[in-house]
């Protein structure tokens, strides 16, 4: 069966840019739904005891083990935006993400305005990323339940822009709740840590 991870912090830990009613609601219910949706439909299937990337890489592009996918999918990637944030975080990175930053998408500066910029534009629900791919970062987005994982490119960072991240908070000010958790909630100790993945 699988379960829902803990939030590697308190639900107000990241106050006043996410909000404990926020956190709550996002983790509690939305996190919590994905968990118990993917455990009915696994029931009795080959993908019981399977992995969440192993459902995942089995079920993406497939019209018939869509829900599979959309649900196994949405709790790796809300497992992996909590880790995408701490208290005190944002700010420019240093180490060799921000040699690569550097190198590969012109310097911090540039990289935050195309950050959020990619994150904001995300028409309807979905995620911006920085991934690394063939050696080099990018920023990318993806919709729904979509993962950089099914396109061979290893996630570093996401930004959820999913409504239900950010409505309680910000309500229609999508842009507002970005460049907020960009400056102030991005924990580069963990894309750092995923860098070492890539």
């Amino acid at each position: 069966m699988f379960t829902l991870p803990p939030l590697p912090y308190a639900d107000n830990a990241l106050d006043p840019v996410i909000t404990a009613n926020t956190l709550s609601f996002h983790y509690g219910k939305h996190h919590k739904t994905y968990v118990d949706n993917l455990n009915n439909l696994v029931k009795g299937t080959e993908y019981e005891s399977a992995t969440l990337e192993k459902v995942i890489a089995e079920t993406a592009g497939k019209p018939d083990k869509a829900g599979l996918f959309n649900n196994a999918a949405q709790i790796w990637n809300h497992t992996f935006y909590w880790k995408s944030l701490r208290a005190g975080g944002g700010g420019k990175p240093a180490g060799r993400v921000a040699a690569m930053i550097d190198s590969d998408l012109g310097g911090y500066d540039n990289f935050r305005k195309d950050f959020a910029a990619n994150a904001v534009s995300q028409f309807g629900s979905g995620w911006g990323w920085l991934v690394q791919e063939g050696g080099k970062l990018k920023i990318v987005k993806t919709g729904n339940a979509e993962v950089p994982l099914t396109k061979g490119q290893t996630p570093l960072l996401t930004i959820d822009v999913w409504e239900h991240a950010y409505y309680l908070d910000y309500q229609n000010r999508r842009a507002d709740y970005v460049n907020a958790v960009i400056d102030k909630l991005l924990n580069w100790d963990f894309a750092a840590e995923n860098l070492g993945r890539g």
